[in-house]
């Protein structure tokens, strides 16, 4: 019997918890509000500058694995600082750190609701914190943008439904084939915000 995350293999993880989409749950939403109050009740709101629930369950009318993944924005000074981390873990949570990654800076992920034995008990929560000038804050454009843009969100959730199906034991490649998807995403974003102009062919 497994007594914490930190004893799982890479294994145990993909069998005991396996990729699987749900409908979307409107009370997700209330969900997030009632851990972001909890979170903030308990740390405050000096350290805790930013708080955006994000990734599927964010996104209305679209499938998602029934995870409430969270944003939280703390001041450089404190990223990766043991006793912000203490704190979290007063609130249930286990503390991991990423590592960096292309154009992401190493930051901090913390997790509840997990059972170490695969028991599904308790509502998952993902915490992903860093500062602003981290890349995963792009993460919150890419859920605006699907949010006011439903075809593409349904593409989105087509392509989940099929790496779901064909990944339900690998949650690493599950991941990486949404990968372009998302990039493609935000380079659309970026286009929208700034385009580009060509001057007049009778100038």
């Amino acid at each position: 019997m497994k007594k914490n995350l930190y004893e799982l293999t890479k294994e145990d993880w993909n069998t005991l918890f396996p990729v699987e989409l749900t409908e979307h749950k409107p009370e997700w939403k209330t969900v997030f509000e009632n851990e972001k109050q909890r979170i903030l009740s308990k740390i405050g709101n000096q350290t805790i500058l930013r708080i955006e629930h994000f990734g599927s369950s964010s996104i209305p009318k679209i499938k998602a694995k029934p995870y409430i993944d969270i944003m939280i924005e703390i001041p450089e000074e404190l990223l990766f600082e043991q006793s912000l981390i203490d704190q979290f873990q007063d609130l249930g949570y286990t503390y991991f750190k990423v590592p960096e990654r292309d154009n992401i800076k190493a930051y901090m992920s913390l997790a509840k609701g997990y059972d170490p034995n695969g028991e599904k008990k308790e509502q998952i929560f993902h915490i992903h914190m860093c500062p602003k000038d981290n890349a995963m804050w792009n993460q919150i454009d890419f859920r605006d943008y699907l949010i006011a843009n439903y075809e593409r969100a349904k593409q989105y959730e087509d392509l989940k439904t099929e790496l779901a199906s064909k990944y339900k034991h690998d949650r690493g490649a599950y991941v990486l084939g949404k990968t372009e998807f998302i990039n493609e995403t935000l380079r659309l974003i970026k286009e929208a915000q700034h385009p580009r102009h060509f001057p007049s062919p009778n100038t």
